[in-house]
């Protein structure tokens, strides 16, 4: 059966490209084709520039979240395996592929080692190659976010929702602006391993996560408050991330992602854990001892219990 593809890395899946697989779906519905989303097995900026992207997503989480906005495939390409095709390489390559006869392009899209400048350009091509190409050319959806400020503002101008500004948001801290371009929390996944003990010293035992990708982006350094699903039960939690200044470890510094499941008794050593970013409750910091540590973690998890 014929197929109708679109084109990029979708790393989050957020409300922008949930609106374009949307339109992707309705269209493949119209023309009685399926649909296909062509993505990467990792990001193409990585083998381009040679440094590592962070991302919103791992390869897993990815193609789940693709194929549950509802398209028939997701195929996942090596970009390595492409990147020297041109446009009209690339688009010939699906059709004969993975009989794709319509692609249709975001409205600031390109593919292509041409990198060709126009929607014509893209449209010529594909004429070439056999290829009808379509251009999706609203903006997906917008919100009131201005990358230069600590803390959101809704009187801001609205911007175009990008993975790149939610990836700006989280790494200043604001997961709820994240949340909101994402369309859902942002999560982080792993396996719970030991850790130094001092959460359970302290009378509030936590788990220690160990990611499940490194290539996972993680929030600013500090206290979060999260939630997360034990045996099918939701539990609120309270997590640090951050190096543990209190006691740190001068001769190898690390970054620890700890989290206190309020209310939870049991052992979760070596269980798979996600945990749900729901808000920001405050910097890291260091305290004067132990004592005043504890205290501030009782006021994290009343705070964390009111939301």
């Amino acid at each position: 059966m014929s197929k109708i593809a679109t084109i990029g890395m979708f790393d989050g899946v957020h409300k922008g490209h949930q609106f374009l697989l949307r339109e992707l779906i309705s269209e493949a519905q119209k023309r009685c084709l399926q649909s296909v989303v062509v993505t990467f097995f990792d990001h193409p900026r990585n083998l381009l520039s040679g440094n590592a992207e962070r991302l919103l997503t791992t390869r897993e989480e990815r193609k789940a979240l693709l194929e549950a906005c509802g398209v028939d495939k997701v195929v996942m390409l090596e970009f390595a395996d492409i990147q020297k095709q041109t446009a009209k390489q690339f688009m010939r390559f699906l059709r004969e592929r993975y009989d794709v006869t319509v692609v249709i392009m975001g409205y600031d899209h390109r593919f292509g080692s041409d990198r060709l400048c126009s929607y014509d350009d893209y449209a010529n091509a594909g004429k070439e190659a056999g290829v009808e190409v379509t251009l999706l050319k609203e903006a997906s959806s917008s919100i009131p976010y201005n990358d230069n400020k600590a803390h959101d503002n809704s009187s801001e101008k609205p911007y175009p929702i990008s993975s790149s500004r939610i990836r700006k948001a989280l790494q200043q801290g604001r997961a709820e602006a994240a949340n909101e371009m994402l369309g859902r929390e942002y999560s982080l996944f792993g396996k719970v391993v030991h850790g130094k003990g001092l959460g359970t010293r302290l009378g509030f035992p936590t788990a220690n996560i160990s990611l499940s990708d490194p290539d996972k982006l993680l929030p600013k350094d500090g206290v979060y408050a999260v939630q997360t699903e034990i045996g099918g039960i939701l539990y609120r939690a309270v997590m640090n991330i951050g190096t543990n200044p209190t006691v740190q470890d001068k001769e190898e510094p690390r970054t620890y992602i700890e989290v206190h499941v309020i209310d939870f008794e049991g052992n979760l050593y070596n269980q798979l854990m996600r945990v749900e970013i729901l808000h920001r409750l405050r910097d890291e910091q260091r305290f004067e001892s132990l004592d005043a540590l504890r205290r501030q973690i009782e006021t994290d998890i009343l705070i964390c219990k009111k939301d």
